[in-house]
């Protein structure tokens, strides 16, 4: 069983969709038990990572993930003010969602401080997916080629890859980790809409995914 058991939407057509809106790679871009998470209210710990961007506003969440629990992002950055903030937002977003689905709390805090409409509706169905099926998460995720497509002063798209060949299910009830060996389903490309709101933050209102997608191969 792969990392990820279900996709965020039900058909790979909306992820084709979110591609076309960045022209196709056209942009600007170079788990746990009882292991404590956190929303806006978490307390730092030894083992815990804390999220690089939080402390950049005063507002938002506190995100800290298990030690066994690794995401790495490239690029961080895009030498442009206004993507930088919406490559560093969409981070959030992704640390937001570990740490919901190790929580088994679809309704997390932090989760929804990044999502809106169609996209917090969608993150919640895919935390809850994991939850019904007792599973969490443990290993290491790199998410690569990010890139960033900006459409107006409050609406952009980002396109990016997702290798999950060393992150792995892991059975809450019995601790065992489902380990697999790496396939080409290993990758998913993802496509994303997102929004500015009034607090300046870039929220999730849409997302695709396409596991095996040829353009994340390695």
């Amino acid at each position: 069983m792969t990392r990820r058991p279900r996709l965020l939407t039900t058909a790979a057509a909306g992820a084709t969709a979110l591609l076309l809106l960045t022209g196709c790679g056209g942009g600007d871009g170079g788990s746990k038990g009882n292991d404590k998470i956190a929303g806006a209210d978490t307390d730092t710990s030894p083992s815990a990572s804390p999220s690089p961007s939080a402390s950049q506003a005063a507002d938002r969440p506190k995100i800290e993930l298990p030690s066994d629990n690794v995401l790495t992002f490239s690029p961080e950055s895009a030498g442009d003010s206004v993507k930088d903030a919406i490559l560093k937002d969409n981070a959030e977003l992704v640390r937001a969602l570990d740490a919901a689905i190790i929580a088994q709390n679809p309704r997390l805090p932090a989760l929804e401080y990044y999502t809106e409409g169609e996209g917090a509706a969608a993150a919640q169905q895919w935390v809850q997916g994991f939850k019904d099926d007792g599973l969490t998460i443990t290993g290491t995720v790199r998410y690569y080629d990010r890139q960033v497509n900006v459409e107006s002063k409050d609406k952009a798209s980002l396109t990016y890859c997702g290798d999950e060949s060393k992150g792995f299910n892991k059975v809450i009830k019995t601790g065992v980790i489902q380990k697999t060996k790496a396939t080409k389903d290993s990758y998913v490309l993802y496509g994303v809409q997102v929004e500015k709101n009034d607090k300046g933050v870039w929220e999730l209102v849409k997302i695709a995914s396409t596991r095996g997608a040829a353009k994340c191969q390695p």
